[in-house]
């Protein structure tokens, strides 16, 4: 059994998407989008211009990344929505935190910002961790990147915080 599932997963870079790798990206489209929409808000309303410049930078990341998978989703057939809302996506902001984010000034928003965005970029590590196996080639990078792009970003939210 060793050799011949090594060989099939190695020859399994057809671009075909598991169901896991559909979930995957049925989740983390939402989730990429909220945080998009925190970083539209930070561009609106921080003074700082580290979290200026990370929004910028999330948004120019994660933009992108939300076209990619609905093009996997699309050529799946899939539909984007799962069916049950943010069930199981970590660190979603609710809609009291969003609103507690809009209503904000600085300095209280840059805080509220990078304490969200730093669960929300720890939730989608975890979501990004569970393709990270994928057979699809495509998924799995996209997943590698999340993984390490946003530990970066977290190391450094967290940096910005404690100033």
């Amino acid at each position: 059994m060793g050799q011949s599932s090594q060989d099939s997963m190695m020859t399994d870079e057809s671009g075909a998407f598991s169901s896991n790798d559909i979930m995957f990206a049925q989740m983390m489209i939402p989730h990429h989008q909220q945080a998009l929409d925190m970083s539209e808000l930070a561009l609106a309303i921080a003074q700082d211009p580290d979290v200026i410049e990370l929004a910028a930078q999330i948004k120019q990341e994660q933009g992108p990344e939300i076209s990619q998978m609905r093009s996997w989703l699309s050529s799946a057939g899939a539909s984007e929505d799962m069916g049950h809302g943010s069930h199981g996506m970590g660190g979603m902001l609710s809609e009291e935190q969003m609103s507690a984010l809009l209503e904000a000034s600085s300095p209280e928003f840059e805080r509220l910002f990078l304490e969200g965005m730093i669960a929300h970029h720890e939730g989608a590590i975890d979501m990004a961790q569970m393709v990270l196996q994928s057979e699809n080639a495509e998924v799995r990078a996209l997943a590698e990147a999340i993984v390490s792009s946003q530990q970066i970003q977290i190391d450094y939210m967290k940096t910005l915080l404690a100033r």
